[in-house]
């Protein structure tokens, strides 16, 4: 009797490292609908450095690496992709990085997600110039 507590109690132990594990690892998106690991799993199928998460209305969300090899990338990655609509970029404050194209301003702001992973929220005004 004794030993079938002891193997109740160890799975029990189990189960809920294994819960926390795979519920809890990631923070919740600031996207509705989709899951923290659909989300990786988008970046990790694709061979982008950034890849877009979801579309709004007026807006579009993407997701890309914080670092690589321990060298912080998730800006420079904005700025090429960016860059290639033919925007250029100005400054940085704070968590927005602000580009600047034919007399418009465009705002691409940045949160840090994970240790691993960078959301950036970008207007469709990117895309539609």
């Amino acid at each position: 009797m004794k030993w079938i507590g002891m193997i109740v109690a160890v799975l029990v132990v189990m189960v809920s490292v294994w819960i926390v594990v795979n519920k809890s690892y990631y923070p919740s998106l600031p996207i509705e609908n989709l899951s923290a690991k659909e989300v990786i799993r988008q970046l990790n199928d694709s061979d982008q450095k950034i890849v877009e998460i979801a579309a709004e209305e007026d807006s579009a969300w993407y997701i890309t690496r914080s670092q690589n090899k321990g060298i912080s990338i998730a800006d420079e990655t904005i700025k090429e992709m960016i860059g290639s609509k033919g925007w250029a970029f100005k400054t940085k404050e704070g968590s927005g990085l602000f580009f600047e194209k034919e007399g418009e301003t465009l705002l691409v702001t940045t949160q840090m997600w994970t240790k691993k992973y960078v959301l950036v929220h970008v207007s469709n005004q990117f895309k539609e110039m």
